[in-house]
């Protein structure tokens, strides 16, 4: 009798040893995972966004035929079941606030301007590559519709504002 508790008792021990070591693997498996799925998505962003190069600004756009920042953002996400707010301050107030560090940015990221010597932000792109000291992004400026920019251009340098993590 004694040996049937003493063995029911190294079962149990065995079975749950079992539990944690296959929950443990589970879970190293699927952060891999998600870190792949989240690179796919990023490209995935970036690729759509980049497929509105040149399409023209416009006010309160949110189509091909006319965007304007906040607007390009909006719809680029929408298209991946990424709800975001539609202006861009609402945007900014959105994922991890990064602060102004660029060596913290990657790609698929969004940044934010106040531009027009404004006080609060009202302008975002989407980063689309992350340099040593610079960071290039796309989004839809009032002159040239649809482009890619740079912060080392002085004018984005000047205004740049902020970065906001909404990938993980």
């Amino acid at each position: 009798m004694r040996r049937t508790v003493l063995l029911k008792q190294f079962l149990f021990l065995i079975l749950i040893a079992i539990i944690f070591t296959s929950c443990k693997s589970t879970t190293v498996a699927t952060s891999k995972t998600d870190k792949r799925n989240t690179t796919y998505l990023v490209e995935q962003i970036i690729k759509s966004a980049s497929e509105n190069i040149g399409a023209p600004y416009k006010s309160a756009g949110v189509t091909k035929s006319g965007f304007d920042c906040s607007g390009l953002v909006f719809s680029t996400f929408k298209q991946f079941d990424i709800k975001l707010p539609r202006s861009s301050v609402e945007q900014s107030k959105v994922g991890t606030d990064l602060g102004k560090n660029i060596s913290k940015a990657k790609k698929g990221d969004l940044i934010f301007f106040k531009t027009n010597h404004r006080s609060q932000i009202n302008h975002v792109g989407i980063v689309i590559e992350t340099k040593e000291d610079e960071l290039e992004f796309i989004h839809s400026s009032t002159s040239k519709g649809v482009i890619i920019s740079s912060t080392k251009e002085p004018y984005y340098d000047r205004t740049f504002a902020q970065l906001n993590r909404i990938l993980p």
